[in-house]
């Protein structure tokens, strides 16, 4: 077998991303598409926006809320997921949810939560 093929090869310049080159047999080398990372940064400014047109928002304070927005996400799915369970369910439907919503968040921010949420499903359903 001739050296570097079917192994992983680094490229490294200075001030880009790394690449991964794989040489594959008769394939030739191929550059590996980087993962994009999914974010929520453009939802929170255009929400930004909306409540407070002039004011902007540090690169660490978005990463900071966009921390916040992946916790609770993850902490809602979970807490659906577990509904689901007890109730023997396989399916999380959108009552799993605004249960989780009503457990995790306290009073009038589960009450708001919820009735944008229920807005929100009734816009994309009307809009099907």
């Amino acid at each position: 077998m001739a050296p570097g093929v079917g192994k992983a090869m680094k490229k490294t310049s200075p001030g880009k991303a790394q690449k991964s080159v794989v040489a594959k047999p008769g394939g030739g080398n191929r550059k590996r598409k980087t993962k994009r990372l999914q974010t929520y940064g453009i939802y929170i400014y255009k929400v930004l926006k909306q409540v407070h047109p002039d004011t902007s928002i540090s690169s660490k304070a978005m990463s900071i809320m966009n921390s916040f927005v992946n916790d609770l996400f993850e902490r809602i799915a979970s807490e659906a997921n577990r509904l689901a369970q007890y109730n023997k369910r396989r399916t999380i439907s959108s009552k799993e949810i605004q249960t989780a919503v009503r457990l995790l968040l306290p009073g009038e921010l589960a009450k708001h939560a919820v009735s944008e949420g229920t807005k929100a499903v009734t816009k994309y359903t009307s809009s099907k």
